[in-house]
């Protein structure tokens, strides 16, 4: 079988395998099977590069703002693993002192992309979690910048850690004392950045528990007697 060069090209015809007269690639001035063994090399070139390429897609995608998707929110507390309270927005200030219940330490957590982006913002100030481009956590009342979408990764130990989504590498973190740490001066493995959630106090109940269903023991089955 002879394959014709596509139009514009100077080749007239191209000769292929028989085997595989279904399944073209184009490649250069002409049309060639993707099966033939010539021309398994720049199939698998081919592959790899799709396999690149749709990774990069999938990597733009999660760092792209999603403003088509319903947005999810939920209500819970960031426990810090270092200081042993909770992470609250008082306005302009951040700190992680607050005990479990606090009204400042109830944020609100907004899905920001079909991947693992968010914005926090705080119930009782309305202001979001930041961080400005020299690393430090300040509270915004408009939380559209960049610079208040965080990067949500669960770690091994089930903690999770924020990483800034503009400043790569950079993540929310608190002293013993509950101080905010500057964003260059954080790494994933330290303690200072890992957080657990946690419901407010007093919302627990209001979780559907999950409902078990009763197996009852299976009787013995009795087989009808005949008269003889």
């Amino acid at each position: 079988m002879n394959v014709k060069a596509p139009r514009g090209d100077p080749g007239a015809e191209v000769a292929c395998c028989p085997l595989a007269q279904w399944q073209y690639l184009r490649c250069s001035s002409c049309l060639l099977p993707a099966a033939c063994p010539s021309n398994r090399s720049s199939v698998d070139v081919l592959a790899a590069e799709e396999n690149v390429d749709f990774r990069i897609h999938v990597e733009n995608q999660t760092r792209a703002r999603d403003d088509v998707s319903r947005k999810q929110l939920r209500l819970y507390q960031l426990y810090s693993r270092t200081s042993g309270k909770h992470i609250q927005v008082l306005g302009r200030r951040i700190s992680a002192r607050g005990e479990d219940g606090d009204k400042y330490a109830q944020l609100l957590v907004e899905t920001d992309t079909f991947g693992s982006q968010v914005r926090i913002k705080g119930k009782e100030t309305e202001f979001y979690l930041c961080m400005n481009r020299k690393g430090k956590l300040v509270g915004k009342p408009d939380g559209t910048s960049k610079e208040c979408v965080f990067i949500e990764k669960v770690l091994e130990n089930n903690y999770t850690a924020l990483m800034s989504a503009k400043y790569s590498g950079w993540y929310v973190g608190f002293t013993k004392k509950g101080r905010p740490r500057k964003g260059p001066k954080t790494r994933e493995n330290q303690q200072d950045v890992h957080f657990m959630k946690r419901y407010p106090k007093g919302q627990t109940e209001l979780q559907k528990p999950f409902k078990y269903t009763t197996v009852t023991k299976r009787s013995r089955r009795i087989r009808p007697t005949h008269p003889g």
